[in-house]
This record gives structure tokens, C-alpha cells and sequence, in this order.
């Protein structure tokens, strides 16, 4: 009898733990519900999908380079010629503000991503295995998170050279990991004391189908509201480095060294520090409304409401 009646109880077990992980709901029926009941999420997508075409095939929509110079049409005012005008050494406005936005969003989104699953990855070990594992790892996410990001920054790239602004991101996934690790390690601990692990590990299921299929799935809607704030902070930093004068040296280009040059004429010329700063306040805000409806979609318990 206890032969027969096991196979039924892990059908059931299984069938809790999609029912708890709202695994019925597909991906496309979350979409649509973004879709009907978010605009402002729906909009912000569309803005960021515009900007990073833009980026991409910025040669086929300017045809300017990005450092071509032309003093005879220097500081001009918006035309049919340059959009945006000139800036002090003739450079188009719209070209550089295109080729810019190439290093914002590689900046934003490459390191967050690396930041990201090294975090998950730390904070799911730490919450599950616990002892001395813990410790370890969120001892060194506090000396992380007490080591100043800027002073790191300076020091990569006072090493590797202020030309490779390449490795201008090589800061943040050092640090950013630390807050995702303390974040999934948090719902971790939290998420293994439910009834359906509990269930998963009376049934014989491995430990790391529990972590992966049944805690990670529920730290999936905190971790889409930290991407969506760190890569907004990432540009930002970028952007505050080149603002500074240790980001992205010329001829290169990027929002905050295009906010930076633009200022010394913001009187006169204004748009030289207004496009990359509307720019940038555009994409942060775009990132943050995104975040937001996917996080009302995709949270198990707001869905439930």
C-alpha cells in the first residue's frame, strides 16, 4: 500500500509546487497582462527598445561620424543640417548623442548582468546551506559594500589607462553583487522553511533542483526590480565619471563627457548639456517604470490579489 500510494503523493507534491510557484501562468499571459494593465511599463519598453536601435545602427541614421570636426560650422543653433546643432569643434550634435548612448547602455547593462548572477548565485548558497558558508560570503559582501565604488573606479583606471574606457565597468559587478547576494539570501532563508521545499526534500528531490526549480523562481521578482535599479545607477556612475573628467576621454563620446563640454556654454548653447542630460533622465526613468509593471506581473503574491 505504501508502494502504491508514494507515486500519487508526488504527483500531488508536484502539483503544490506549481500551484505555490504560479507556474501555470505562461510567459505570454504575463505579457498580456503587462500589456492591459501597465501602459507606462509597455511605453518605457518602447523607449528603451528605440534608444538601443538607435545606438545600434547609428551609422545608417546620421551621416556624420561621431568625431568628425568641422570649425567653419562650429556652436549652431538646431537645423535641418544638425538637429541638435554643433558643438565647439563642429561635431554633430545628434551623431555624438547616438554614439553615446552605445557606451550608457553597454556600461548599464553588462556589468549589471554579470553583477547579477554572481550575486543570485552567492546569496542562494548562502541562504540554503547556511553554517560557515554564510558567514564567508556575507562577510566579504559587507567589506564590498563598505568599499567605496568611486575609489575603485579610479583605481582600474589609473591601472589599466584612462583610454580603455572599456573597463570603465569593471567596478560595478565587483560591488553591485554584494547587495543581490544579501537580497536572494534574505528569501532564501525565508523560502526554505515553506511547506512545498519541505515537501520537495521529503519526496527525495537533490538539493540543487530545490535551489534552482523551487526557491530561485520565488526571487525572480526581487531580482528584476534590483536590475532595473542598477543599471539606472550604473549609467549614472558612467555618466558621473565622464561628468568628472575620469570616464571617457576624447574623442570618445558618452553623455555625461558630452554633459561635461556642453556646460561651458550652456548660456549660449544650451542643448550642448540638455540633449545627454535629457537623454539620461530618460533612460533611468524607463528602466524604473519597466521594472516596476514587471514586477506587478510577475510577483506570485501580488498576482494572487
Amino acid at each position: 500500500m505504501d508502494q502504491l500510494s508514494s507515486p500519487s503523493t508526488e504527483t500531488l507534491t508536484a502539483e503544490a509546487l506549481a500551484a505555490e510557484l504560479g507556474e501555470a501562468d505562461t510567459i505570454g499571459s504575463k505579457l498580456h497582462r503587462l500589456a492591459s494593465e501597465n501602459k507606462l511599463a509597455v511605453v518605457s519598453m518602447a523607449v528603451i527598445v528605440f534608444i538601443a536601435l538607435a545606438a545600434v545602427f547609428a551609422p545608417l541614421l546620421t551621416p556624420y561620424g561621431f568625431a568628425e570636426q568641422d570649425l567653419a560650422v562650429r556652436l549652431q543653433n538646431p537645423s535641418a543640417a544638425h538637429w541638435l546643432g554643433t558643438d565647439e569643434l563642429g561635431r554633430d550634435e545628434l551623431t555624438r548623442l547616438l554614439y553615446g548612448a552605445r557606451v550608457s547602455l553597454l556600461v548599464g547593462v553588462v556589468p549589471t548582468i554579470v553583477s547579477m548572477l554572481l550575486g543570485a548565485i552567492l546569496g542562494l548558497i548562502a541562504g540554503f546551506c547556511g553554517g560557515w558558508t554564510d558567514t564567508v560570503i556575507m562577510r566579504v559582501a559587507d567589506v564590498m559594500l563598505a568599499f567605496p565604488s568611486l575609489l575603485l573606479a579610479l583605481v582600474i583606471m589609473y591601472i589599466l589607462g584612462r583610454r580603455h574606457r572599456e573597463h570603465l565597468s569593471l567596478h560595478s559587478p565587483y560591488i553591485d553583487w554584494a547587495g543581490v547576494a544579501r537580497v536572494v539570501r534574505s528569501q532564501t532563508l525565508s523560502l526554505r522553511e515553506s511547506q512545498y521545499v519541505e515537501a520537495a526534500n521529503s519526496i527525495g528531490v537533490k538539493k540543487l533542483t530545490i535551489i534552482f526549480r523551487h526557491i530561485f523562481p520565488n526571487c525572480v521578482p526581487s531580482l528584476i526590480v534590483l536590475f532595473t535599479l542598477n543599471i539606472p545607477g550604473a549609467i549614472l556612475s558612467e555618466s558621473s565619471m565622464s561628468f568628472l573628467g575620469i570616464g571617457v576621454q576624447p574623442p570618445g563620446c558618452s553623455w555625461g563627457l558630452m554633459a561635461d563640454t556642453g556646460r561651458t556654454y550652456l548660456t549660449s548653447h544650451p542643448m550642448l548639456s540638455l540633449a545627454p542630460s535629457v537623454a539620461i533622465m530618460l533612460v533611468v526613468l524607463a528602466f524604473n517604470f519597466l521594472g516596476d509593471g514587471l514586477r506587478d506581473v510577475l510577483d506570485p503574491y501580488m498576482n494572487r490579489r
